[in-house]
């Protein structure tokens, strides 16, 4: 073989794995779950809750890779938007997906908490805390609208999932971001407050709504192992969030007459949803056992995993608060041990991650 004809070959094999990755990359813009941004939420709570561990350097590794994570996942999401509409917009009816982009919510603020916790820096706390509210109104209105209007509804066992919860995950979210943000708002503290007090309390009851239909599910249809998605952690994860927000509401109310006057009902309240995340805690690692150990089902990479890993580092972050704010010095064990099962969840998930993309990467 001469040179021209080797210098083609070599060309054309470029152009072919060029080609194919193309199409490898369009599928995957396509195809994006809604809820990949549970890897944001993942590793922002756990940087957070290792920065209150006084693990620094972690705190902060993770910090910056989450600002990675959120830029190329924002990137892919407008590219979906752009090129897949139909897709993008087939997901707000769909009720096994569709609820997965609350997480685009959730993450934004966890993000938002990073930068003003951990960095400092609030004007983009402000930025993201305004993003992340905006979102909330058109998707809190907008998904569960083309649910109720749907004329094909699946039944309870089929529809209903602990991605549902996210939803509770999300208007916390904006609760502990805008209580946190209010002590930097000056003039309007009283009603950036208040504001965060009632997405706390509606984000209770949301659950309560919610949580039912989930454990009915569990309890009066069949379940298989395929039914005990990565999601289902998130009923603890959502009640750890509520938890974590009444945390920060209960730290700012020597700044709100309104907090002050109602301060033993959401202490009250806030231990509620604490011992209700506690008590999720043993049957979420049964229910796995039952599901790998006894039932022999396959645990390989699932982008849905970034959604058991979040509730891992916030029940760390709430239980940490918790015993702060409310002064329940034996608790503060807790988080001590609990940061590094969370900590080995999220490498065990990112090596899974790696893992698929590697493996990708070697079919071009």
């Amino acid at each position: 073989m001469n040179t021209t004809e080797i210098l083609t070959s070599a060309t054309g094999s470029i152009n072919y794995r060029r080609e194919k990755f193309k199409t490898m990359l369009a599928k995957g813009i396509k195809e994006l779950l809604p809820g990949y941004f549970a890897m944001v939420m993942a590793t922002g709570i756990i940087s957070l809750a290792a920065y209150f561990q006084e693990i620094n350097w972690l705190a902060y590794a993770l910090f910056a890779v989450n600002i990675l994570f959120y830029i190329v996942l924002v990137i892919l999401l407008i590219a979906r938007l752009i090129f897949f509409m139909p897709d993008f917009l087939n997901d707000f009816s769909d009720f096994s997906r569709g609820t997965g982009f609350f997480t685009t919510i959730a993450g934004t603020c966890i993000l938002g908490n990073q930068f003003v916790v951990i960095s400092g820096k609030t004007g983009i706390g402000f930025f993201l805390w305004f993003l992340s509210l905006f979102i909330w109104i058109i998707l809190i209105y907008g998904i569960f609208t083309a649910f109720l209007v749907r004329e094909n509804k699946p039944p309870l066992e089929k529809g209903i999932n602990g991605s549902w919860l996210v939803s509770i995950v999300a208007t916390q979210a904006v609760s502990v971001l805008g209580a946190l943000l209010s002590s930097r708002i000056g003039d309007h503290r009283e009603e950036m407050l208040f504001f965060s007090l009632t997405l706390w309390l509606f984000g209770g009851m949301l659950y309560i709504w919610i949580i039912m239909l989930i454990f009915q599910r569990y309890l009066f249809h069949r379940l298989e192992p395929s039914d005990l998605t990565p999601p289902y952690w998130i009923n603890m994860g959502a009640v750890a969030i509520t938890t974590l927000a009444g945390d920060i509401l209960i730290s700012q109310s020597g700044n709100s007459g309104i907090l002050l006057t109602i301060l033993p009902f959401i202490k009250g309240f806030t231990l509620f949803f604490w011992a209700t995340a506690t008590w999720w805690i043993p049957m979420l690692f049964v229910l796995g056992i039952w599901r790998h150990v006894f039932r022999k089902y396959k645990l390989s990479y699932d982008p849905q995993y970034w959604g058991a890993v979040f509730p891992l580092g916030m029940y760390t972050a709430c239980t940490h608060r918790l015993s702060e704010v409310m002064h329940i010095e034996f608790l503060s064990f807790i988080p001590v041990f609990f940061i590094y099962i969370a900590i080995a969840a999220w490498i065990l998930t990112f090596i899974g991650l790696l893992n698929q993309g590697w493996g990708g990467l070697k079919n071009i």
